[in-house]
């Protein structure tokens, strides 16, 4: 088996409104309904549904947790304006600017947390 690529993911979150509120107003996400309701968060030609905490659709992980995820996402925007954004958001920065290595190679990244305290780090290619 070879896999090709990441479709989507999900997220459990304590309150799907805060969570869309947070990706799409910070974040630059659209909020997408789908399936009678459900919400995701689209970016790209990804996106993330999400589940509420006590109601996860099934099947569902073993152990459905609000702030247990630690996510990479790549930002076309510079990340010195990344910063700047967050800043006048009033996002706390938990980390960077700090070299890491991504998927595809050397990239710079700022760590932040989102509503649930999950770890966000966003990134660009060197």
């Amino acid at each position: 088996m070879q896999i090709k690529s990441l479709d989507h993911l999900v997220l459990t979150v304590a309150d799907i409104e805060a969570t869309c509120q947070f990706y799409s107003t910070i974040l630059g996400m659209q909020v997408i309904s789908f399936d009678q309701g459900r919400k995701a968060l689209h970016f790209g030609n990804k996106k993330i549904n999400l589940h509420q905490k006590g109601h996860e659709y099934e099947p569902k992980a073993k152990y459905p947790t609000p702030g247990s995820a630690d996510l990479c996402l790549i930002a076309e925007t510079p990340l010195d304006s990344v910063i700047e954004e967050l800043k006048q958001n009033n996002i706390s920065i938990e980390q960077g600017p700090i070299a890491k290595h991504g998927a595809l190679g050397d990239i710079e990244s700022v760590y932040l947390h989102d509503p649930d305290q999950n770890l966000i780090e966003i990134s660009n290619y060197k």
